[in-house]
């Protein structure tokens, strides 16, 4: 495949790393962009001779760096995204770059279209949440759609295995808010706060997990885009003394304690690692939709991936991998500032992932 290369903007990160991976494995050259001179020439030279490194701040010195090398694409991957501008993606629209981001914050994709027409003048595609939400969770929605009349709720959530390797800004993304009033979930009146209403989870396989309130961009994107009048997205911790500890410190902020778990994330994160002796590498995602189907009876469909040997983390990276991928064979997405919902099929996000061992049910 002839292509220009793809910069990779925390291109040694826990996703970033698995991107460049996979795309130089197509055959697309990447270039693995961070703040961190060595980690981005070690990664390059593991990868081979598609990959080259190239060391700077995308806050400062991006458009300085995207004239020298000319990617087709960027790809961000550099969270935590509730706390970021789109100073980067505008950056790449202003030089004709297409841009694609992992963006999980919520407030950061529900104001991304500020930027389309800008995009549409540019002649590019500027894409964010290319993740598991709303990449993955948008393509089961579209896979079942057709047996509703109407999907009245969802309830779904994502457990990481213990051992399966945790990205800082994910972690940091996650703490901003636990203990804190959340954006009330679709559907309902009364106030969420991040990491309660926990519950237990039983996925096929791997048995119960808890699972507690996370705020995501599907929140707003999917209840306008399916008319899905209920929806409750969590996450868990596959340990039950992890996730109920922090689930204990979410009373504790929410009663007014002054703490700054976000802050702690890298101390809290390497803590956490002294446990995985106890814990596994598989991690897994449930969605569960019920509504009318075209003859007005109840319907539920569930469906549900299990991921194993470490390899959840490529699951959020298969989005931005596709459109990478369209992007260099000259068959991009439409120009414009948007969302990664329905751009992506179940069918083909499960081919891209046919070389991991993740197992796929389905329920109803």
């Amino acid at each position: 495949m002839m292509a220009g290369p793809v910069l990779i903007l925390g291109g040694y990160g826990n996703f970033g790393a698995r991107i460049a991976e996979q795309l130089c494995k197509a055959d697309i050259p990447v270039i693995i962009a961070g703040r961190n001179p060595d980690k981005a020439e070690k990664l390059s030279q593991q990868l081979g001779a598609l990959a080259t490194a190239s060391s700077f701040d995308a806050n400062k010195d991006l458009a300085a760096r995207l004239s020298g090398l000319k990617p087709d694409v960027v790809i961000n991957t550099c969270g935590p995204f509730q706390f970021a501008d789109y100073a980067v993606a505008e950056t790449c629209i202003d030089h004709k770059i297409h841009y694609i981001d992992l963006a999980d914050g919520r407030k950061f994709v529900a104001g991304f279209d500020s930027l389309d027409k800008r995009a549409k003048k540019a002649g590019v595609a500027a894409i964010t949440g290319a993740s598991s939400v709303p990449g993955l969770s948008s393509a089961v929605i579209e896979h079942f759609r057709d047996e509703f009349a109407l999907i009245d709720q969802l309830k779904y959530g994502i457990s990481p295995g213990q051992k399966t390797e945790r990205g800082l800004a994910t972690t940091q993304s996650i703490l901003s808010y636990v203990g804190k009033p959340m954006q009330s979930f679709p559907g309902q009146t009364e106030t969420a706060y991040g990491w309660q209403d926990i519950y237990r989870q039983k996925f096929p396989g791997i048995g119960k997990r808890w699972m507690a309130n996370c705020e995501i961009p599907d929140l707003d994107i999917l209840p306008t885009k399916y008319g899905i009048r209920k929806i409750q997205f969590s996450a868990g911790l596959e340990l039950g003394v992890l996730h109920l500890g922090l689930w204990l410190l979410s009373w504790a902020i929410r009663a007014g304690a002054p703490v700054n778990l976000a802050g702690q994330a890298k101390t809290l994160l390497t803590a956490s690692n002294f446990f995985n002796w106890f814990g596994s590498d598989t991690g897994a995602m449930h969605m569960v939709l019920s509504g009318k189907d075209h003859q007005g009876a109840e319907i539920i469909r569930g469906w549900c991936i299990i991921a194993r040997k470490g390899s959840g983390p490529y699951i959020p990276t298969i989005p931005a991998v596709l459109l990478a991928k369209s992007i260099v064979s000259q068959n991009p997405p439409a120009a414009g500032a948007y969302p990664c919902v329905g751009l992506i099929s179940l069918g083909q996000y499960l081919h891209a992932l046919k070389d991991y061992p993740v197992e796929t049910f389905n329920a109803g």
